[in-house]
Protein backbone atom coordinates (compact mmCIF):
# COMPACT_ATOMS: atom_id res chain seq x y z
CA UNK A 1 0.00 0.00 0.00
CA UNK A 2 1.22 3.46 -0.89
CA UNK A 3 1.74 5.95 1.93
CA UNK A 4 1.47 9.01 -0.34
CA UNK A 5 -0.66 11.84 1.04
CA UNK A 6 -4.02 12.17 -0.69
CA UNK A 7 -4.07 14.62 -3.59
CA UNK A 8 -5.97 17.82 -2.86
CA UNK A 9 -9.21 18.48 -4.63
CA UNK A 10 -8.68 21.07 -7.31
CA UNK A 11 -11.17 23.92 -7.27
CA UNK A 12 -13.29 24.38 -10.42
CA UNK A 13 -15.97 27.05 -10.49
CA UNK A 14 -18.27 28.40 -13.19
CA UNK A 15 -19.87 31.84 -12.87
CA UNK A 16 -22.91 32.70 -14.97
CA UNK A 17 -24.53 35.35 -12.77
CA UNK A 18 -23.66 37.91 -10.09
CA UNK A 19 -24.27 35.43 -7.26
CA UNK A 20 -21.85 32.92 -8.78
CA UNK A 21 -19.32 35.72 -9.18
CA UNK A 22 -19.38 36.43 -5.42
CA UNK A 23 -18.20 32.85 -4.77
CA UNK A 24 -15.42 33.19 -7.36
CA UNK A 25 -14.40 36.56 -5.90
CA UNK A 26 -14.04 35.00 -2.43
CA UNK A 27 -11.88 32.19 -3.87
CA UNK A 28 -9.66 34.74 -5.66
CA UNK A 29 -9.15 37.13 -2.75
CA UNK A 30 -5.43 37.79 -2.25
CA UNK A 31 -4.34 35.98 -5.41
CA UNK A 32 -1.11 37.32 -6.90
CA UNK A 33 -0.09 37.46 -10.54
CA UNK A 34 2.36 39.07 -12.90
CA UNK A 35 1.08 41.61 -15.41
CA UNK A 36 2.48 39.31 -18.11
CA UNK A 37 0.08 36.58 -16.95
CA UNK A 38 -2.91 38.54 -18.25
CA UNK A 39 -3.78 37.51 -21.82
CA UNK A 40 -6.43 39.31 -23.90
CA UNK A 41 -7.39 37.54 -27.13
CA UNK A 42 -9.55 40.06 -28.98
CA UNK A 43 -10.50 37.79 -31.89
CA UNK A 44 -11.53 34.97 -29.55
CA UNK A 45 -13.23 37.51 -27.22
CA UNK A 46 -11.49 35.86 -24.29
CA UNK A 47 -9.46 37.12 -21.33
CA UNK A 48 -7.29 34.76 -19.29
CA UNK A 49 -5.48 35.48 -16.02
CA UNK A 50 -3.05 32.91 -14.64
CA UNK A 51 -2.37 33.48 -10.96
CA UNK A 52 -1.27 32.08 -7.62
CA UNK A 53 -4.42 31.73 -5.55
CA UNK A 54 -4.29 31.72 -1.75
CA UNK A 55 -6.24 28.71 -0.44
CA UNK A 56 -8.35 30.17 2.37
CA UNK A 57 -9.52 27.47 4.75
CA UNK A 58 -6.56 25.13 4.22
CA UNK A 59 -5.02 23.67 7.39
CA UNK A 60 -1.68 25.40 6.69
CA UNK A 61 -1.02 28.55 4.59
CA UNK A 62 -0.79 27.48 0.94
CA UNK A 63 -1.18 28.69 -2.61
CA UNK A 64 -2.10 26.96 -5.85
CA UNK A 65 -1.63 27.96 -9.51
CA UNK A 66 -5.01 28.75 -11.03
CA UNK A 67 -6.49 30.23 -14.18
CA UNK A 68 -9.47 32.50 -14.68
CA UNK A 69 -10.98 32.64 -18.13
CA UNK A 70 -13.65 35.15 -19.13
CA UNK A 71 -15.63 34.60 -22.33
CA UNK A 72 -17.98 36.85 -24.32
CA UNK A 73 -15.61 39.80 -23.80
CA UNK A 74 -16.36 43.00 -25.71
CA UNK A 75 -13.42 45.04 -24.46
CA UNK A 76 -10.77 45.36 -21.76
CA UNK A 77 -9.40 48.49 -20.07
CA UNK A 78 -6.63 48.67 -17.50
CA UNK A 79 -6.06 51.45 -14.99
CA UNK A 80 -2.68 51.69 -13.25
CA UNK A 81 -1.57 48.36 -14.76
CA UNK A 82 1.27 48.93 -17.22
CA UNK A 83 1.38 46.27 -19.93
CA UNK A 84 5.09 46.89 -20.43
CA UNK A 85 5.84 45.96 -16.79
CA UNK A 86 5.29 42.25 -17.52
CA UNK A 87 7.20 41.04 -14.44
CA UNK A 88 5.41 43.38 -12.00
CA UNK A 89 3.43 41.45 -9.40
CA UNK A 90 -0.06 42.62 -8.42
CA UNK A 91 -2.41 41.42 -5.69
CA UNK A 92 -6.08 40.83 -6.52
CA UNK A 93 -8.40 42.17 -3.84
CA UNK A 94 -11.83 41.54 -5.32
CA UNK A 95 -13.85 40.81 -8.43
CA UNK A 96 -17.12 42.69 -8.91
CA UNK A 97 -19.87 42.95 -11.52
CA UNK A 98 -21.41 46.24 -12.62
CA UNK A 99 -24.65 45.46 -14.43
CA UNK A 100 -25.28 47.05 -17.81
CA UNK A 101 -27.82 46.19 -20.46
CA UNK A 102 -28.96 42.70 -19.36
CA UNK A 103 -27.39 40.23 -19.40
CA UNK A 104 -24.20 42.22 -20.00
CA UNK A 105 -22.14 44.58 -17.94
CA UNK A 106 -18.63 45.03 -16.65
CA UNK A 107 -16.46 42.70 -14.59
CA UNK A 108 -13.97 44.66 -12.52
CA UNK A 109 -10.84 43.02 -11.14
CA UNK A 110 -9.62 45.33 -8.34
CA UNK A 111 -5.98 45.17 -7.31
CA UNK A 112 -3.97 46.58 -4.40
CA UNK A 113 -2.53 50.01 -5.17
CA UNK A 114 -5.81 51.32 -6.59
CA UNK A 115 -5.41 49.51 -9.93
CA UNK A 116 -8.13 47.70 -11.81
CA UNK A 117 -8.96 45.79 -14.96
CA UNK A 118 -12.42 46.52 -16.39
CA UNK A 119 -13.82 43.84 -18.68
CA UNK A 120 -16.96 44.65 -20.69
CA UNK A 121 -18.94 41.45 -21.29
CA UNK A 122 -22.07 40.41 -23.19
CA UNK A 123 -22.90 38.18 -20.23
CA UNK A 124 -21.15 36.65 -17.23
CA UNK A 125 -19.21 33.67 -18.61
CA UNK A 126 -16.29 32.97 -16.28
CA UNK A 127 -14.42 29.84 -15.23
CA UNK A 128 -11.91 29.49 -12.38
CA UNK A 129 -9.83 26.30 -12.21
CA UNK A 130 -6.83 25.23 -10.15
CA UNK A 131 -4.11 23.96 -12.48
CA UNK A 132 -1.42 22.72 -10.07
CA UNK A 133 -0.98 21.01 -6.75
CA UNK A 134 -0.83 23.43 -3.79
CA UNK A 135 2.45 24.44 -2.15
CA UNK A 136 3.28 25.95 1.24
CA UNK A 137 2.84 29.72 1.40
CA UNK A 138 5.28 31.82 3.39
CA UNK A 139 2.45 33.45 5.35
CA UNK A 140 -1.25 34.21 5.40
CA UNK A 141 -2.25 37.48 3.67
CA UNK A 142 -3.00 40.28 6.16
CA UNK A 143 -5.43 43.16 5.73
CA UNK A 144 -5.32 46.50 7.42
CA UNK A 145 -8.64 47.35 8.88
Amino acid sequence: MSKEPPKSKALKLLAEDAEDLEVVSAALQDAVLKIGDIAWEAKARRLTLTLNRYRWGAAEPERVRAAVQVGSVLGVRARRLRRTAREAVVELLTLAFEAGEAPGGRLVFRFAGDADLAVDVECIDLVLADISEPWAAKSEPRHEG
